[in-house]
C-alpha cells in the first residue's frame, strides 16, 4: 500500500495536460512507482488520443463531432482522475488495456 501512497502525486499530476503527463513522467524515473507508471500511461495516451481527434476533429469542420470529443474526453478524464485519487489502478474502458500495451517505454 505504501509504494500507491509513493506514486499517487505523480499519477494525479499525469492527468493535467500532456505537459502533465510528462512531468510524471520524469517524476517517475527513479525510483518506479507501478501506480504512478499505471496512470501516467493512462494518461498519456487520453492526452495523445484528444490530441489527434483534436486534429482530425478541426479538419472536419463540424461543431458537433468536436462537442462529442470534448465530452468523451471529460468523462473518461474523470474516470482516471477519480481512479487515481482514490488510489486504484482502475483502466480507462475499451482503450485502457490498450494504453498500457503501447506506452511500454513510460517506465
Amino acid at each position: 500500500m505504501s509504494t500507491v501512497k509513493d506514486g499517487k502525486t505523480a499519477a494525479i499530476i499525469a492527468y493535467f495536460t500532456i505537459v502533465g503527463a510528462l512531468i510524471a513522467i520524469s517524476m517517475n524515473a527513479e525510483p518506479k512507482n507501478d501506480f504512478a507508471r499505471f496512470h501516467t500511461r493512462q494518461a498519456f495516451g487520453l492526452h495523445l488520443l484528444f490530441i489527434a481527434f483534436g486534429i482530425l476533429s478541426s479538419n472536419w469542420g463540424n461543431i458537433y463531432s468536436f462537442f462529442g470529443l470534448m465530452l468523451s474526453y471529460t468523462i473518461l478524464w474523470f474516470y482516471g482522475f477519480f481512479g487515481a485519487l482514490a488510489e486504484k489502478k482502475q483502466s480507462i474502458p475499451v482503450l485502457g488495456p490498450y494504453f498500457q500495451k503501447w506506452f511500454t517505454f513510460i517506465g
